[in-house]
């Protein structure tokens, strides 16, 4: 490696600490509860300081990428603190192959980001993250509504080959549902009791996690007649959702992707292959055509 390279991946280490920094003290600007604001300000002067060392090097002033900012500040606010930072950190840190080539012009780059990533990573692990606390409800709800409705409306769409019937009977379906879950994971939280989650809070995200999933899944038959069609649409939202979803669970809690986003199709796409054609047997017994 050159010593121009060697320089310029100093520069972008640099402003990418100054960035994290940034984003961090953005965010414990709006944070209410103290200890997290105390972590945020922790690893925000960390970065600082890790800008400062790469300054002392570079002997330049460099600004942070001002697009990322705003972005990560926003994404942080929608998503939860612990979300946010593990995919900031993520991308940051994508560079650590470069920091490995830069050993021989810079021997304490490796250890420096070893260094500043085990603290990182002992902050974050002390963040309250109150979305993660209730992830398992956001599960339930979201997972039974994907493996529930996506059979249904498979089923119905040779049963009836009505979209704005099979519309109506997945909203009235799904919304009892999400009541019905609701109130189990209610009632299951509370027989628990670990004092971590209040029971009706864990219901509600339950049920809003349930119906959020219901509408994305109706909405293709309130706006496409071909019922085929729709049906085809569902299934692509579905597993865009099971893509968001777990790619949400994969950087907030650390597990692998890959076969948790394939297991969640699998099972949802099998139970809809088999509500299509117990539907095709309800068409052909019973003979309906609506």
């Amino acid at each position: 490696m050159t010593i121009t390279d060697s320089y310029k991946k100093m520069v972008k280490a640099q402003r990418g600490e100054l960035t994290e920094a940034k984003v961090y003290y953005r965010v414990a600007e709006f944070e209410n509860d103290e200890k997290n604001k105390r972590i945020l300000l922790e690893i925000a002067r960390d970065e600082e300081h890790q800008a400062q060392i790469w300054k002392s090097y570079t002997r330049q002033d460099v600004q942070p990428y001002r697009w990322k900012v705003p972005f990560y500040t926003l994404l942080i606010r929608c998503f939860g603190l612990t979300f946010g930072i593990k995919l900031l950190e993520r991308d940051a840190h994508k560079g650590v192959q470069a920091y490995g080539a830069m050993r021989s012009d810079f021997p304490e780059a490796e250890e420096m980001y070893k260094i500043e990533k085990d603290n990182e990573d002992r902050l974050i692990a002390m963040l309250n993250d109150k979305p993660l606390d209730y992830l398992g409800s956001i599960v339930l709800g979201l997972n039974d509504a994907l493996v529930e409705l996506t059979g249904v409306l498979a089923g119905l769409t040779l049963g009836i080959q009505s979209s704005p019937m099979i519309a109506a009977v997945g909203i009235i379906t799904g919304i009892s549902a999400a009541f019905s879950m609701a109130g189990s994971e209610y009632l299951s939280t509370k027989t628990e009791n670990t004092g971590r989650v209040k029971p009706l809070t864990s219901a509600i995200y339950t049920g809003i996690a349930y119906i959020g999933t219901v509408i994305a899944l109706i909405l293709p038959y309130l706006i496409v007649k071909n019922v085929f069609l729709a049906l085809s649409v569902t299934i692509a939202i579905a597993i865009t959702i099971i893509y968001i979803f777990n790619f949400y669970v994969s950087v907030a809690k650390g597990t692998p992707f890959r076969k948790r986003f394939l297991e969640m199709v699998v099972i949802s796409l099998g139970v809809a292959t088999i509500s299509f054609f117990i539907g095709l047997i309800v068409n052909r017994v019973f003979n309906i055509n609506v």
